[in-house]
């Protein structure tokens, strides 16, 4: 790795829970926290620091600026506010999309030239915000996107047949949220494709694959019924994403992306999309052979987000 310094633009749940993966799993040499509470941030860096003694690596963690970013290799944002009563979904987004355009801002005037990962929600209209702003090439400004809800995926069928999660290799496709859908086409139980093991196994029937998708569909709405937010699991999934990019790994990875054409669907969008990941960023879209139900739904995911995209001003 020859720079692994991270900028953390946000200290909520997501943003610390990422950084607790970042320490527990030694990712990174270098890591900054900012936030609009400096305050916190400093708190947050005390509290790491004080558990480094266990940690595999040596780190240093401090709250910084966005000065900061100049010398990074990736900043990554979980800055965001949390709806209002009585306010629409666009009202939020349009002053989501102002704060992230601030932090962006911020981010630019520094200096930076590395890679900028969001992980705000709405994260696809987030990314396209953010993007738009910092002046990059598309392919150094990436959203965590569909890849949490992609283990989530692999999780619910590892359970359902009781076979390793990391012998799952399936993709949630479209946008983070609603309109997302399962790639069945193109899901496997090791080399074997999914609808031969559902051939072959009495644990799952394809019945089961709805149930599958809902269960992943639903799964964020579930868990903030008991406790309210989700972080645990997002700030993982920004780790796997981080070790991509900074180990050169040229791992595919389903997240939010500018589809440059690669899928017949609208092109001025970012949707979560296969891409393959490294150091410089995406280095390509996968290009899957969808059915035809999954290619109406890809396009109907992404006109979901044009649309938005319209309504909102940035």
């Amino acid at each position: 790795m020859e720079n692994s310094k991270v900028v953390i633009v946000g200290t909520g749940f997501v943003g610390m829970s990422y950084a607790y993966a970042l320490v527990n799993q030694g990712t990174v040499e270098e890591l900054i926290l900012i936030d609009i509470d400096k305050n916190k941030a400093e708190g947050e860096a005390m509290d790491l620091n004080h558990g480094l003694v266990f940690a595999p690596r040596k780190m240093s963690i401090r709250a910084g600026t966005y000065e900061e970013c100049q010398n990074a290799s990736l900043v990554v944002i979980t800055a965001g506010v949390n709806q209002k009563d009585g306010e629409t979904r666009i009202d939020l987004l349009n002053r989501n999309a102002i704060i992230l355009k601030s932090v962006t801002k911020n981010i630019m005037s520094s200096g930076f030239d590395g890679i900028i990962l969001v992980a705000s929600n709405p994260v696809d209209i987030l990314t396209y915000v953010v993007w738009k702003e910092s002046g990059l090439s598309s392919s150094r400004v990436i959203g965590s996107g569909t890849l949490l809800d992609t283990a989530r995926l692999r999780y619910e069928i590892s359970r359902q047949i009781s076979i390793n999660v990391r012998n799952i290799h399936a993709y949630i496709l479209g946008e983070h949220g609603d309109s997302e859908f399962v790639c069945w086409s193109n899901a496997y139980v090791g080399a074997k494709p999914i609808k031969d093991v559902i051939e072959s196994m009495e644990e799952i029937s394809f019945e089961d694959l709805d149930k599958i998708y809902l269960n992943v569909k639903n799964a964020a709405y579930e868990i903030i019924k008991r406790k309210n937010a989700t972080y645990y699991a997002i700030g993982m999934t920004l780790v796997r994403i981080t070790q991509a990019i900074l180990n050169n790994e040229n791992r595919i990875i389903p997240m939010s992306v500018y589809n440059d054409g690669a899928y017949e669907c609208d092109r001025d969008v970012y949707i979560g999309l296969p891409a393959v990941l490294n150091r410089q960023g995406v280095h390509h879209i996968v290009k899957l052979k969808l059915d035809e139900e999954e290619s109406l739904k890809l396009k109907k995911s992404s006109k979901i987000l044009r649309d938005i995209l319209d309504q909102i001003n940035f």
